[in-house]
């Protein structure tokens, strides 16, 4: 939350497109000083214009949301990015344990997401980034919100986790986090829930991928998540 006092960290990134969950909307953002937001470099969902989730393009590339949209599904945003890289984004912050859902019994938001738009992901290049709230860890036999079923669902659309692909990690072994729980605090309780999936066929275009830094990011008191970047050669 609170973007506004965090763009200097986000644009030292160098984005040309921004997954950013817990974030206000156009108007907040206006208000507490964020210049230059408009239709093509700005796209959010939500119903608290404190909290939703954005989507933010930089460096003449522009968004437009897809068509269909369906926005019961909190909070999973379909985008069509153009510019010097052209694909679809589904940008995600997914609820799996809100608004009475349950991990047992109920589908997450992603995976109902994934099924809905089937056909947006396979028309064209395509991504799935955000903060997904879920890990290998967490699956249990039978329960309809398990992670892996996500991840295997996305690798039968060609998609791979571009974390995995570069570390030869393991889902659920991730040795570097991206979410540091309740206290913040180096040593505490530590997951990795931030994920951006990618087409296998250009993973080896990839020339960088980076996840941010305790230090960078929740030392300095700026979220208790830290990002994660790809950087793919045209």
């Amino acid at each position: 939350m609170a973007l506004h006092r965090k763009m200097d960290a986000l644009m030292a990134l160098r984005p040309d497109v921004a997954v950013i969950s817990e974030c206000a909307n156009r108007a907040r953002l206006e208000e507490c000083g964020v210049q230059g937001l408009t239709d093509e470099n700005f796209v959010w969902m939500g119903k608290n214009k404190h909290k939703g989730l954005a989507v933010f393009a930089f460096n003449n590339h522009s968004l437009r949301r897809a068509d269909p949209f369906h926005p019961t599904l909190n909070y999973i945003l379909p985008v069509h990015v153009t510019g010097a890289a052209q694909f679809n984004l589904l940008a995600a912050w997914a609820q799996n344990a809100s608004a009475g859902i349950t991990r047992k019994h109920q589908l997450g938001p992603l995976r109902r997401g994934i099924k809905k738009y089937d056909a947006f992901l396979r028309n064209a290049p395509s991504f799935v980034a955000g903060d997904l709230n879920n890990n290998k860890i967490w699956d249990k036999p039978g329960w309809r919100a398990n992670h892996m079923t996500k991840v295997g669902l996305l690798e039968k659309l060609g998609l791979v986790s571009a974390y995995h692909h570069v570390t030869g990690e393991t889902e659920g072994a991730e040795q570097t986090p991206t979410h540091y729980w309740r206290n913040r605090t180096k040593d505490g309780p530590t997951y990795h829930l931030d994920y951006i999936f990618m087409p296998h066929v250009q993973t080896h275009a990839i020339t960088d991928f980076t996840v941010g830094t305790f230090e960078n990011w929740v030392g300095n008191k700026l979220s208790d998540h830290v990002p994660v970047t790809v950087e793919i050669m045209l």
